[in-house]
């Protein structure tokens, strides 16, 4: 015997209903089956609406219409398409039905309130009507089906509302009961007996309770559970887009998986086909091909340790503590009892070591009755101060990693622990069960689908994920973006999801919560609506649960510098080749790192000095490791370099500042770099990192503009008058020149001092060949002497920079610990 249970869903319509039946009648050709129902969909939602309505004194003409539609509607579109359908007897039933709640509203309108008996009798109401539509399909087609009533064959015991089914008892009954052994059965589900003969329900997802309960008192085969999902998910499939169907799991697993918040079975389901050790599988009404999910006694290993991830929402924490808990015997009975006794199910339970308090988790809906019976209870403690006020934490979830695998391997609670601080998530209480099969964390709710897509890509996928935000679209943020597009095979090849979900200038930004098609950004960007400003930002990664943002300001803007503090201390990276944040005060210097640190966030600006080349990173790895530095002498500026290695050539400073511009080689504005203010930034960069508190002000820069030049107007103006200049360098050149010498802008440290200077250098100069764009830096340290560390390389152009600001965005990705 099979027995095979259909939820509300599987039955929403008279299609539905035909489908169950040829489902049924396919399997019912190899074994004999036994088939569970629920009401038809949204009946018991309009039936509880019926009672409340009646309770409050409202019409219920609207609701009673609605109900009397939806049953009328699937019989008579069978009784249409099959002209031996049984209308008149199922339509009869379905009469008898209605008058009884007719009758039963009336009675609940004058009373004000209905009793729990005849609330149990309404609700289930769907169910008996849901049986006589279905049993009439199949006898259509000439199968014989019998409505087994559950009232006289399932024993439970319980409140009216909420009951447990006595197995033994159950099973005892059918074993005497008279039923055919041909055709099919067919039984309502969510309804028992207690044990005075009347009507129960069996509670929550009572009816896939009942195929349990009837599976384990005939000696199923199998019980079979059709759904509208195609079995049984790793993560909630609504809120993990790439959530995996599990083959396979143990009845420990499920039910973990199931008591804290999967929505596929419930803990009580479990229990009868756990004890009698009955296969249960979960299958698609939609998708009967489908072969579903298996649960057995035993589990499979599978590529993953964990096997899912699960939340309940809406979870209160209670704390009872207090002096008097300390050494007390009992106390902790007392509470649970307290809770107990006002059928309030306890969640989750921790317990300090210090003794000092307990706390538990509820579900919030019971938090009101939970204060009151805890409060009556400790009166007297909490009178005499014994007790501090009990403390009532609301807008919680439970997060759960289930699988039987997790108790022989270790690290696993590293690795979920992990994951949770990825997300910056607040754990308030932790619990592992005694079996090992499950860790469970209690975080705040509305961090709660961060936490489910951060844990879920750390344990399931090998994906590495970044949420940028570029900010600047001029030469180097055009080429950032190109780059990242023609990279973007490569990184999914890597299993790198790196999505550009907005993108601003200074007047407007795009942003897509599927991410922005970088073919197509100048259209995007010019057809957006919203500015870029942090609370737009923020507000898009809540929204879209972004668990990775990164900032990418590829502006030379002092006020976007001016929010970087802010931007690491919303949870964004921030990556940059913009230098005026890290040039700014030391206060501000040092607040910056302060922010990333408190965030576990990355500030990532290597391309602020030498571009792609790995000036940063490399004087950071020296001081780590206990080296200090000593001097410091190099070329700084890829443009200067540039613009002086064709003044060698015999260009004037006017066409080669020119052609370096046109190049992209210099800042949007030239003077930034001939004024030595862009290598002074750089050499007080160098100088922070080696541990030097300067300001902008404390380094000597010498102009590479004569002292007499009109710098002012706008770029435009300056570039026309800069000719005016070229004489000055036309005669500085033939003076180099006679002593067989190079003229080369350089940044020196030396004693504790910085400057940057117009030097005049010859061929045993190590900077006498650095031109065409490069840069050479020359680091002298304890570790580095006499002969010091060079770095060498290409330090001009919008694809170079681009570069280093793509290599930086790549060391935003999570480190992920293998386990």
């Amino acid at each position: 015997m099979q027995v095979l249970k259909f939820g509300g869903s599987s039955l929403a319509d008279a299609q539905r209903y035909k489908v169950v039946r040829d489902i049924v009648l396919d399997k019912q050709q190899t074994a004999n089956t036994a088939v569970v129902l629920s009401a038809p969909k949204g009946v018991t939602n309009n039936l509880v609406a019926l009672v409340d309505a009646a309770i409050a004194g409202l019409s219920t003409t609207d609701l009673m219409a609605q109900l009397e539609n939806t049953i009328h509607t699937i019989i008579n579109d069978l009784a249409a398409e099959y002209p031996n359908y049984d209308k008149a007897y199922v339509a009869g039933i379905a009469a008898d039905k209605i008058a009884f709640l007719t009758n039963r509203l009336k009675g609940i309108g004058l009373l004000g309130e209905c009793p729990e008996a005849v609330n149990a009798s309404i609700i289930c109401l769907g169910e008996f009507i849901s049986v006589e539509i279905f049993a009439a399909l199949v006898r259509v087609s000439d199968v014989q089906a019998t409505v087994i009533d559950p009232t006289k064959l399932i024993v439970a015991n319980g409140g009216f509302l909420e009951s447990q089914a006595d197995i033994e008892a159950s099973r005892k009954l059918f074993s005497q009961a008279a039923l055919p052994n041909t055709g099919v059965w067919v039984m309502p589900g969510f309804c028992a007996q207690n044990a005075q003969g009347d009507l129960v329900t069996l509670g929550r997802n009572g009816s896939d309770y009942s195929a349990a309960i009837l599976a384990a008192c005939i000696d199923a085969e199998v019980c079979e559970i059709w759904t509208d999902v195609d079995g049984v998910y790793n993560a909630d499939p609504n809120k993990v887009y790439n959530a995996q169907l599990v083959d396979q799991l143990s009845y420990q697993e499920a039910m973990e998986l199931s008591y804290f918040g999967a929505k596929v079975l419930h803990p009580k389901t479990i229990g009868p086909i756990a004890q009698y050790h009955i296969p249960c599988r979960i299958r698609n009404t939609l998708n009967p091909a489908a072969p579903g999910t298996l649960i057995t006694s035993e589990s499979t290993d599978g590529d993953h340790v964990v096997k899912g991830i699960s939340t309940l929402n809406d979870v209160t924490m209670v704390n009872v503590a207090g002096p008097g808990m300390k050494g007390m015997v009992g106390m902790a009975s007392r509470i649970f009892d307290a809770i107990s006794r006002a059928k309030i199910s306890v969640v989750l339970i921790t317990q300090s070591s210090s003794e000092y308090s307990i706390s538990f988790c509820i579900h919030s809906s019971d938090s009101s009755r939970a204060q009151d019976v805890l409060e009556q209870e400790f009166e007297l403690e909490l009178s005499n101060q014994l007790l501090e006020p009990m403390e009532f934490r609301d807008h919680l979830s439970v997060i759960s990693i289930v699988g039987d695998g997790m108790r022989m391997h270790k690290g696993i609670a590293a690795k979920f622990f992990a994951s949770l601080s990825q997300t910056n998530v607040n754990i308030v209480a932790i619990a592992q069960g005694s079996s090992e099969r499950s860790i469970s964390a209690v975080i705040e709710g509305k961090k709660a689908q961060d936490a489910i897509k951060v844990t879920h890509q750390n344990f399931f996928t090998n994906l590495h994920v970044i949420d940028a935000f570029i900010v600047g679209c001029g030469t180097v943020g055009k080429a950032l973006i190109q780059q990242l597009t023609k990279q973007q095979p490569i990184l999914k090849a890597r299993n790198i999801s790196l999505q550009v979900y907005g993108i601003a200038n200074s007047r407007k930004m795009a942003v897509d919560n599927a991410g922005l098609n970088l073919t197509e950004w100048q259209q995007s960007l010019e057809n957006a609506q919203s500015k870029f400003t942090l609370e737009n930002l923020k507000r898009f990664v809540a929204d879209n649960h972004l668990i990775n943002p990164v900032i990418i300001d590829c502006t030379s803007n002092e006020s976007i510098a001016d929010q970087y503090a802010e931007f690491l201390a919303a949870g964004f990276h921030v990556v940059t080749p913009n230098k005026k944040a890290n040039t700014s005060s030391m206060a501000f210097y040092q607040q910056i790192r302060e922010a990333a640190a408190e965030t576990n966030r990355r500030f990532l600006y290597e391309t602020n000095v030498g571009a792609g080349l790995p000036v940063i990173d490399t004087l950071q790895s020296l001081i780590s490791a206990g080296d200090e530095l000593i001097g410091f002498q190099g070329i700084l500026s890829g443009s200067l370099s540039f613009i002086f290695g064709k003044l060698d050539e015999g260009m004037s400073l006017s066409q080669a500042t020119a052609i370096a511009r046109e190049n992209g080689f210099t800042e949007p504005d030239p003077r930034d770099d001939l004024s030595g203010m862009d290598v002074a930034r750089k050499l007080l960069i160098m100088a922070r990192e080696a541990g030097m508190e300067m300001e902008l002000s404390d380094i000597d820069v010498e102009s590479v503009l004569p002292a007499d030049f009109d710098a002012e107007g706008s770029i435009d103006e300056f570039m026309t008058n800069l000719p005016k200049a070229d004489a000055h360098y036309k005669a500085m050149m033939e003076s180099a020149k006679e002593k067989g010498q190079v003229l080369r802008y350089v940044g020196i440290i030396e004693d504790g001092k910085c400057r940057c200077s117009i030097q005049a250098v010859g061929p045993e100069h190590p900077l006498y060949a650095i031109k065409d764009g490069e840069n050479a830096l020359a680091i002298h340290s304890l570790y580095y002497q006499p002969i010091p560390l060079v770095i060498r390389g290409y330090g001009a152009g919008a694809d170079v920079t681009a570069a280093g600001v793509f290599a930086d965005l790549m060391r935003t990705m999570p480190w992920k610990r293998e386990v």
